[in-house]
Parts: C-alpha cells; sequence; structure tokens
C-alpha cells in the first residue's frame, strides 16, 4: 500500500471539509492506496500524466481532491477544495500543477518529504 504523501497546504484544505466530505475523502483516498479507483473521479490530464480528481457531493456542497498516484513511492493530494462553480477556477487548476510538479521532483529524487 502507497503512503500519502500531502503537498502544500492540502492536509489542511481537506481537514477543512465537513465531516461527511472529509470521512468520504479519506475512504476514496484508502481506495486509491490500496490500487482501486475512487467511486466518482475524472482524469485531469491538464495538471499532469495521471492527475485524477476526486468528486465528492454531500449535503454541504460539492468538494474536490486532486492527486496524483502515478509516481511509484505515493499517492501525492495536490489540492483540496470546495467547489462553488460548474467549471473549476484558474486557480485551482494553476495551484494543482505547481503542486504536481513540485510532487514529481520529490518523487523523481526519492528525498524524504518534508514535514509541517
Amino acid at each position: 500500500m502507497k503512503p500519502i504523501r500531502f503537498v502544500g497546504a492540502s492536509k489542511d484544505d481537506l481537514s477543512a471539509f465537513p465531516a461527511a466530505a472529509r470521512n468520504r475523502a479519506g475512504h476514496e483516498l484508502f481506495m486509491i492506496q490500496c490500487d482501486r479507483l475512487p467511486a466518482d473521479w475524472k482524469p485531469m490530464s491538464g495538471i499532469g500524466p495521471g492527475a485524477c480528481e476526486i468528486r465528492i457531493r454531500v449535503a454541504a456542497g460539492a468538494y474536490r481532491v486532486i492527486y496524483v498516484a502515478r509516481f511509484e513511492d505515493a499517492v501525492y493530494v495536490l489540492h483540496a477544495f470546495q467547489k462553488k462553480t460548474r467549471k473549476t477556477s484558474k486557480g485551482d487548476l494553476e495551484l494543482a500543477r505547481r503542486r504536481y510538479r513540485e510532487a514529481g521532483a520529490f518523487s523523481k529524487r526519492n528525498t524524504t518529504w518534508p514535514q509541517k
């Protein structure tokens, strides 16, 4: 099972989700760690090869978790946010792209991931 690594503030952002969305996200990330697909997801090739988005819908709203599992050392959570419009904002996409590059650089160097 691959470990989960949170890039940037993605762990804090995910922790700010309402309980139902946070629990669902945790379950879906566990499925990815076990090399299974999440229940509701889509590829996000514009972010980078292998990047995907978990789609979570709960009574409190729609939430998204962008991750990449293609690197051999870990599943990297790139971004977690509440979806408020039909189209994902350019800022959210650019943040995920930047964090994708950061995760790829760490994976290639196979270094210890920085802890908060």
